[in-house]
């Protein structure tokens, strides 16, 4: 069997994978962009202003010609001056000049103008921009920025001439060419030193991920101790290291609880399965009478029950931790409920020498609650209460309705609009050492393992009272002072 190649990514595609690549790239691509816009801009600026320095000179000889000619029109030394001497005395920046008349005829003319310009193509590149400044190639590749404007002879004005005037300006062309080259060079030095710098500072960027993603390899089933220290990390990803960290520590609670649930569903499963088996072998080992056998059936019947009860338990807490569970909502008269859960275990209190009352308001509570699992919430508290209330103890159920405004956490019941059910089941029993409080709720969790195992307990029960009120919107609450007795109170929303 050949390998698909394309199931093979090459160097390149493994490069491009890694995140300091990537950063790497992005670095590069934003550097070089703003580089080039930076270097371009000052660019089009530098440009802009030496047109502007160009303009204004050329505004200021026509300004000074155009003043001579109105003002002293007879006064041609200074003229002459003004159009022949003035340019040679310049070294850079020469200027040429040409005043015309009526007829187009040259009067006045710096020396080497025809030399260095096209006058032909200057009248004709001028003649449709008067009194604009415009760029010309001169005779010898040099750059010109030229002009042409009408002046008025004497004041008044008896006739018109006509001012050509063109300034070199290859010694601010050359400056912008080697703007253009050094330009060039910083891109090319750009495009060549920010990918490693970016690659760099990429990869000790993330090297907090890295060492995230290391502790993370050594973490399985077994080591969950594995944790980050989030020191010297940046805000967001020391943030990220103690979220992480804190994941870690749910797991392993969840992991020590799985594994304490693992112990003791085996042995909540075993016993049962051990006793009917055996009864079996015991009821098989010889003949036996009609009423033994019946014994021996009995028997198994309760181990039976006991295994389908904690089934039946497990099944429920699995279907409502699914996201598709659902209650079948009905109007339901709480304290009318209490009263029949009351009479449910009034048999089973007076057996115990236990006092069971419900403490009702007169007036009727109705909510759209699903009347079973209320019930079975309910029921699963007073079970308890009787089973860890020594005789001469009493069992009260309450009921009440919060007023408006009141906070439950992070549940509906936060809203300010909204009012709450609450049930109470409170007892004088033995009640619950402090340390052992936070976990009551947990699966299988047991104050006392050994009575709870002679009486059957799962330690399923107090789980599946918050599992119901967590289906309803609601939650549960204990508090409980050893020897003193314990309260458990029941909220959620009224929703009619």
């Amino acid at each position: 069997m050949f390998s698909n190649p394309t199931n093979n990514p090459g160097p390149v595609s493994r490069l491009w994978g890694t995140l300091a690549f990537r950063l790497a790239a992005g670095y590069t691509l934003a550097g070089l962009l703003l580089v080039f816009l930076a270097t371009a801009s000052l660019y089009l600026v530098l440009v802009s202003e030496l047109e502007k320095s160009t303009d204004l000179f050329l505004a200021d000889k026509v300004n000074v010609l155009r003043t001579m000619l109105r003002e002293r029109p007879d006064d041609w030394d200074a003229l002459r001056e003004e159009v022949e001497l003035e340019s040679a005395a310049r070294q850079y920046e020469h200027f040429y000049i040409c005043l015309l008349d009526e007829g187009n005829k040259p009067l006045l003319m710096t020396p080497g103008m025809a030399d260095q310009l096209d006058l032909l193509q200057f009248a004709s590149r001028t003649q449709n921009h008067p009194d604009r400044a415009i760029g010309m190639t001169g005779r010898r590749g040099l750059a010109f920025r030229v002009t042409t404007t009408s002046a008025p002879v004497g004041s008044p004005a008896v006739r018109a001439y006509t001012i050509q005037v063109a300034v070199d300006v290859s010694q601010k062309a050359a400056l912008l060419a080697r703007y253009r080259f050094w330009f060039w060079v910083i891109l090319l030095a750009t495009l060549a030193l920010f990918p490693l710098f970016g690659y760099r500072i990429a990869r000790q960027g993330i090297r907090p991920v890295e060492e995230m993603a290391t502790t993370a390899r050594h973490i399985s089933s077994t080591n969950l101790r594995e944790r980050i220290l989030p020191e010297g990390y940046p805000f967001e990803l020391a943030s990220l290291a103690s979220t992480f960290n804190q994941m870690l520590d749910r797991l392993e609670e969840s992991f020590e609880r799985i594994s304490r649930f693992s112990a003791d569903i085996a042995h909540d499963l075993r016993t049962p399965v051990n006793n009917i088996r055996g009864e079996a072998e015991v009821a098989l080992a010889r003949a036996r009478s009609a009423e033994e056998y019946r014994d021996v059936i009995e028997s198994c019947l309760e181990e039976a029950v006991r295994l389908s009860d904690l089934i039946g338990d497990l099944l429920f807490l699995a279907r409502a931790e699914s996201p598709l569970a659902h209650l079948r909502r009905e109007r339901v008269d709480v304290g009318e409920l209490l009263g029949g859960v009351r009479e449910y275990y009034e048999a089973s209190a007076a057996d115990g020498g236990v006092s069971l009352t419900t403490a009702i308001a007169d007036e009727p509570v109705i909510a759209e609650l699903d009347r079973t699992l209320l019930q079975r919430a309910v029921g699963n508290l007073v079970s308890n209460a009787l089973a860890h209330t020594p005789p001469g103890g009493a069992v009260v159920l309450r009921m009440g309705v919060d007023s408006f405004g009141v906070d439950y956490s992070d549940t509906d019941l936060s809203r300010p609009d909204s009012s709450a059910i609450r049930i109470e089941v409170s007892d004088t029993g033995v009640g619950i050492p402090p340390e052992s409080l936070p976990k009551v709720f947990d699966r299988f969790f047991r104050v006392d393992s050994s009575r709870a195992q002679a009486s059957g307990s799962t330690g399923l029960g107090l789980a599946i009272v918050q599992s119901i009120m967590l289906l309803h919107g609601g939650k549960a609450e204990i508090s409980s002072q050893p020897g003193q007795g314990t309260r458990v109170t029941l909220r959620m929303p009224v929703c009619v």
